[in-house]
């Protein structure tokens, strides 16, 4: 049985370590999402999971597709257009401090 995961692939900026945002001129990416870090998580588990969503023909978008199918996720359902990728910043929490997170889409 195939499981078909729906939503929005977006690329998450973060600083290294636990730094915050005004403590840093470098950050990290990688593409997550809720769906796509469920339709990895049940990859990872051996599930036959495909993710299905939008994502613009360009190097970036191409990118998240890329990140998807490293965990072997099928994405052959994932429609190409647009511009734009959604785009979050995450700075990690540390101790007591708790993680904030700024989306851009």
């Amino acid at each position: 049985m195939k499981i078909v995961t729906l939503g929005e692939i977006m690329i998450r900026l973060q600083p290294y370590d636990h730094l915050r945002f005004v403590q840093t001129d470098t950050l990290q990416y990688t593409y997550g999402g809720g769906e796509a870090n469920v339709a990895v998580s049940l990859a990872n588990y051996g599930a036959d999971v495909a993710f299905v969503t939008k994502l613009p023909a360009h190097a970036i978008g191409q990118a998240g597709v890329n990140a998807l199918r490293r965990y072997g996720v099928d994405t052959s359902k994932i429609t190409r257009g647009g511009d734009r990728v959604g785009i979050y910043f995450n700075e990690k929490g540390a101790s007591q401090r708790g993680s904030v997170c700024i989306y851009d889409r």
